[in-house]
């Protein structure tokens, strides 16, 4: 028994955590950028569109004492972070008994899992990781309704428990000063104080009529939205905040922040989750900052 438990914390430690959920605009094949991008030094670490967490996960990696508040307005994402910090035994139970099920058929299976309707904190999490890791492309997409509506994807054995790196999650979001809450971007103005860096990760602008995207929950990011996060940008950068955004490489993007105190760079990024694998690379986005 004391093996085992040596094991698992060695496995912790040797894993560097990285995002759990594959998330339409996930920035993990851009953390090398972001990182040059960052600053030298900053307070408190604030990411109000958590997403995936690619680069939460790589600040916590490098910066062990690094006080950090993350949100997000998808109650179900946030639930997940939780569950995977103070339940991490129930979790990895429910998704190895997910697994067992969809060996037997997945399609049947896939199915029931996504038309239901779980209670139980533990169920719910289960339930978004596991449809995560079998839909098609590792879409999350939800109607208008708040239901989750993506098709099964072509998966011989997909990794529906990836132990290790969950957790090294947990272990991570357990030593660190980290704050988890579910609330729209504007809060971060109430608590965001002079020298901390927030990084905006926002449903992206569309850049083409078909390139509309934004229904990572119920509520789309819209245009209004976009503005909405402008102001608050600028009233951040007043308060002495260093700000980070990332965006698409639109014009309406460019405009808003044409004011002198923001700096952009256009930077190459792919897009994983286009179900057109040849539209997937040869994508630009907008790295935009204060500092």
């Amino acid at each position: 028994m004391q093996l085992q438990l040596l094991k698992q914390v060695y496995r912790q430690i040797a894993t560097t955590p990285k995002p759990f959920v594959k998330w339409a605009g996930g920035k993990r094949q851009l953390i090398p950028i972001l990182n040059e991008n960052l600053p030298k030094t900053f307070g408190t670490y604030y990411e109000p569109f958590l997403g995936g967490g690619a680069l939460l996960f790589h600040i916590l990696a490098e910066r062990k004492a690094q006080k950090c508040s993350i949100s997000d307005l998808n109650s179900d994402l946030v639930l997940t972070y939780t569950a995977i910090r103070n339940r991490i035994d129930e979790l990895i139970s429910s998704l190895k008994n997910h697994e067992r099920n969809y060996q037997k058929d997945s399609k049947t299976y896939y199915y029931s899992v996504r038309e239901s309707n779980p209670r139980s904190e533990i169920e719910k999490t289960s339930r978004l990781l596991f449809l995560n890791r079998t839909c098609f492309n590792g879409l999350y997409r939800v109607n208008s309704k708040g239901k989750f509506n993506v098709p099964l994807g072509s998966y011989t054995n997909p990794n529906i428990v990836n132990e290790d790196n969950l957790r090294s999650v947990s272990a991570i979001l357990q030593s660190s000063k980290v704050a988890i809450k579910c609330r729209d971007f504007e809060s971060v103005l109430r608590d965001a104080k002079k020298g901390d860096l927030v990084y905006f990760d926002p449903p992206y602008q569309p850049v083409s009529e078909t390139a509309n995207f934004t229904s990572y929950t119920n509520k789309s990011f819209t245009y209004e939205d976009l503005n909405r996060l402008a102001e608050l940008c600028m009233k951040l950068d007043s308060k002495g905040c260093k700000v980070l955004l990332s965006n698409s490489d639109s014009k309406e993007v460019a405009e808003i922040f044409s004011n002198k105190s923001w700096k952009i760079n256009k930077i190459r990024a792919n897009r994983s989750i286009n179900s057109n694998s040849k539209k997937r690379t040869g994508h630009f986005e907008l790295l935009i900052k204060n500092y």
